[in-house]
């Protein structure tokens, strides 16, 4: 299927981000922890590193039943502070043995699935039918609220007797979208062009405006990737009192920072 320059240059972008696509430094994934939740030592004392890592020096000892309170996760440490005020670096499996304020045990989601759930800006590529006709599209999305976010798609679809570029801009819905496995609803607006083959007699280009209504199904597969499905209904308007529709289904795959 042939591609045209505009698309080659939007895939090589994204053929690049994704060779340069490394996993996130452990700055990256710092954030606020459980609230500055409060714990109670279990085990005979618990080690504060002076970093975020085995190789920092162990520069204070908790006892016994003192407190600690979470201050900050940097992947798989979090920083806490003593009840003398001493601050430190614990690894998550010594606070595994800690106790909480009510008296269980304390337990933590696994890191992947915290930077899952936090996740805010998505680039990726699908494949699929568009009325039968093979269509490439490239996608970046940004989740601005907890169930919505937007989506920006440019797409080629390579007929037998012409070809079409199209883009558009979708306000997602996605209601469950703390689970692994979530559906979600689009609805959006942008350009359609139509250009026939050189070899049609009298044939004309198409540029119309562009309506766009579907439903997907996203499902998180490993660290930062996610599989998704999409069936689309695109509206063509392409004269006052006439409009074109068209049913497309896509396959793709993209990750998220």
């Amino acid at each position: 299927m042939p591609i045209r320059p505009g698309m080659r240059i939007a895939a090589a972008a994204l053929f690049t981000a994704c060779s340069l696509l490394r996993p996130l430094p452990a700055a990256a994934a710092d954030g606020a922890a459980d609230n500055s939740e409060k714990l109670q030592v279990a085990d005979a004392f618990i080690e504060l590193h002076t970093g975020p890592g085995r190789g920092y020096p162990v520069f204070f000892v908790a006892a016994r039943h003192e407190w600690i309170t979470i201050e900050l996760r940097h992947t798989d440490w979090y920083r806490v502070r003593a009840a003398g005020g001493q601050v430190g670096w614990v690894q998550r499996a010594q606070l595994e043995t800690t106790l909480t304020e009510a008296g269980g045990l304390k337990t933590f989601r696994d890191v992947l699935v915290d930077d899952y759930l936090n996740r805010k800006v998505e680039l990726g590529a699908g494949w699929g039918r568009f009325k039968s006709e093979p269509m490439l599209k490239i996608f970046t999305a940004w989740r601005w609220a907890d169930t919505l976010g937007v989506e920006a798609t440019i797409g080629q679809v390579q007929g037998v007797f012409s070809g079409t570029d199209f883009w558009h801009v979708n306000l997602n819905i996605e209601p469950w979208s703390d689970q692994r496995l979530s559906p979600y609803l689009g609805v959006g607006l942008g350009k359609f062009r139509n250009i026939p083959n050189s070899s049609l007699v009298d044939a004309t280009t198409t540029n119309a405006k562009l309506a766009v209504a579907g439903v997907g199904l996203r499902y998180h597969l490993s660290d930062r990737f996610v599989a998704r499905i999409d069936y689309g209904l695109y509206t063509a308007f392409v004269a006052d009192t006439r409009s074109t529709e068209y049913r497309a289904v896509t396959l793709g795959l993209s990750f998220f920072f």
